[in-house]
């Protein structure tokens, strides 16, 4: 277990919209920018390896003025590889969110951020648990979903998932809005996130994402 006292003041910090890491989820990355290709060198040279997702705001003035949102999440490079012409895929695992402070000037091509852990134990914590979660019902309505986009999925894989495992994935890997990825990062507590993420499937099934998906 990774203790708070191990986690740095200050972290280099990926904006990308749309991507959302979850502690103790896994995120795979495809880095090619040079100032990201730096940012990872960096990062390996560190005990840590750590690198911090964030996503951009679109409103102007949180967060201290530096374009991001105020919440993001640490991960740990714990898988990397180069291909041939010289990009990588790395894989991150979540540790913890953060509240970002304020953006840290520096002489790297990367953005850095000075950064609280405070209110954010639990993600440091066991795995969480969801005492009210109905999965029969969820994966009822996660079927009219997946029917509804043309996507399959190994159902089998995600009636054994562990509660955790299966929210924090899906809130992962559904096509939401940037906004909406926010809230399910920002989530207080799994069941919150898994009341988001229901709230989100069921607002797409009627329509709600301007695609004409009614059901």
């Amino acid at each position: 277990m990774t203790h708070k006292l191990d986690l740095p003041e200050i972290i280099p910090v990926f904006p990308l919209p749309g991507a959302l890491l979850l502690p103790r989820s896994r995120l795979p990355l495809h880095l090619f920018e040079p100032r990201y290709l730096a940012m990872l060198e960096d990062a390996l040279k560190t005990p840590g390896r750590l690198i911090g997702m964030i996503q951009p705001n679109r409103v102007p003035g949180r967060a201290g003025g530096t374009g991001l949102h105020a919440i993001g999440c640490v991960g740990r490079v714990t898988q990397f590889s180069e291909t041939e012409d010289g990009r990588y895929m790395i894989t991150l695992t979540g540790l913890s969110r953060f509240r970002v402070l304020e953006e840290v000037e520096g002489f790297t091509p990367y953005r850095r951020a000075r950064v609280s852990w405070t209110g954010f134990e639990r993600d440091l914590g066991p795995v969480d648990s969801d005492p009210g979660f109905d999965r029969r019902a969820f994966l009822r309505l996660l079927a009219r979903y997946f029917e509804a986009r043309e996507l399959q999925t190994d159902w089998d894989s995600l009636k054994e998932a562990e509660d955790e495992l299966l929210v924090n994935s899906l809130s992962m890997l559904l096509g939401f809005e940037p906004e909406d990825k926010q809230a399910l990062l920002e989530a207080p507590s799994l069941s919150t996130r898994r009341e988001t993420l229901i709230t989100l499937i069921e607002y797409v099934l009627r329509g709600g994402d301007n695609e004409d998906i009614m059901q």
